[in-house]
């Protein structure tokens, strides 16, 4: 072989490699927790909504939905499509309501985002 051609194949190699590495295909994962906007989550500090009409005002004012895990952990719900979209509407019906909910987590420095399989009180 010339040393181009194992070169070539080295580091197509070693590309494939890191490229499969960093993918992550997510952790499958059940969450309770309150679906509440992101806004009061982070700056408000709360346990759980105010309120049902709260949480929905604030969503349709454009505030994305989370679910906050009963220990505090805060989950992003995220489309796992690429582009992706709000999940706002799939959590709607459930803003300001106890939730269990089944998905993909992803971890990236200490920050949790949801991929939604199923939802439910």
């Amino acid at each position: 072989m010339t040393r181009f051609y194992r070169k070539f194949l080295a580091s197509t190699f070693i590309g494939a490699t890191c490229f499969a590495i960093a993918a992550d295909r997510g952790t499958d994962i059940t969450v309770s927790g309150w679906v509440i906007d992101s806004a009061c989550a982070y700056t408000k500090g709360l346990d759980k909504p105010i309120g049902v009409t709260c949480a929905k005002a604030c969503a349709k004012n454009g505030s994305p939905l989370v679910i906050l895990r009963d220990d505090g952990t805060i989950f992003l719900p995220i489309d796992s499509n690429t582009p992706s979209s709000s999940q706002n509407s799939k959590l709607m019906p459930f803003a300001g309501e106890h939730v269990t909910v089944t998905g993909k987590d992803y971890v990236r420095n200490a920050s949790h985002a949801l991929v939604i399989d199923k939802i439910t009180k």
